[in-house]
């Protein structure tokens, strides 16, 4: 494993070009995005409830068209949020308008962030919401996060595990027979293991804390944290001091 901020180029165009064409449907609770509105108040609570985010500075990494970023902004984080999407950036600084809240959009990798930002603060929470699986090397990500990571700062990842329940639900359920999500939106071989993504947290000087099931119902449109991590989960660790 080499230092992330030499890996500067963590970008599948593909995927990219996947969120690019999703920008415009962003904001539509009821459109391609469906999920990502119903699944985002819990997310913001597990985040919440585990670390207080209000006057904190706050890097959400994959932000794409904001919808969680102005939520962490909206409980009042000091949010900046990145992506290589420029259209879902464009979205993002658009609905600002609407939504009067204050997030410091950026089209940048999180490596070149780190690269860029080597003597600078910190961050003290750092959000990376289901955009491991979207990028060729996803341990980069981790270890970018961790050196942008303040000492004692936390950071939360969440995505999709690498199990049979996850493909009949992800893909096969979600993308297929329901059409909750564009066809081809996710690749199984990205899915990663819980213990994959905790190795590279541990590679990358970061002590997991906790890892929680995302469990969704799409007919009733509930999402709620708990155990069982078969599917969608959540990772929370710290820098050590």
């Amino acid at each position: 494993m080499t230092n992330a901020s030499s890996q500067v180029l963590n970008v599948d165009a593909d995927e990219r070009a996947k969120f690019e064409a999703l920008a415009a449907r962003w904001w539509d609770p009821e459109g391609d995005s469906r999920p990502l509105h119903d699944l985002n108040p819990a997310r913001q609570a597990y985040v919440c409830s585990r670390v207080a985010v209000r006057d904190q500075a706050l890097l959400d990494v994959g932000c794409g068209g904001g919808i969680f970023s102005e939520s962490l902004a909206a409980a009042g984080a000091k949010v900046t949020a990145i992506d290589v999407a420029e259209k879902a950036l464009n979205v993002a600084r658009l609905h600002l308008f609407e939504s009067q809240l204050e997030v410091d959009y950026r089209a940048i990798t999180v490596e070149e962030l780190a690269a860029e930002q080597q003597d600078a603060t910190p961050y003290r929470v750092i959000t990376c919401m289901e955009m491991l699986e979207h990028v060729p090397e996803p341990w980069s990500v981790v270890q970018a996060c961790a050196e942008l990571l303040a000492p004692g700062g936390h950071v939360f990842f969440s995505t999709l595990n690498r199990t049979p329940k996850a493909f009949a639900v992800a893909i096969l359920g979600a993308e297929y027979a329901m059409g909750l999500l564009p066809r081809g939106t996710h690749q199984y071989r990205k899915f990663i293991r819980p213990s994959e993504l905790s190795a590279w947290c541990r590679e990358a000087g970061l002590q997991v804390e906790d890892i929680s099931g995302m469990h969704y119902n799409p007919i009733t449109r509930d999402a709620k944290t708990g155990p069982g991590v078969q599917v969608n989960y959540l990772l929370h660790a710290t820098k050590l001091a």
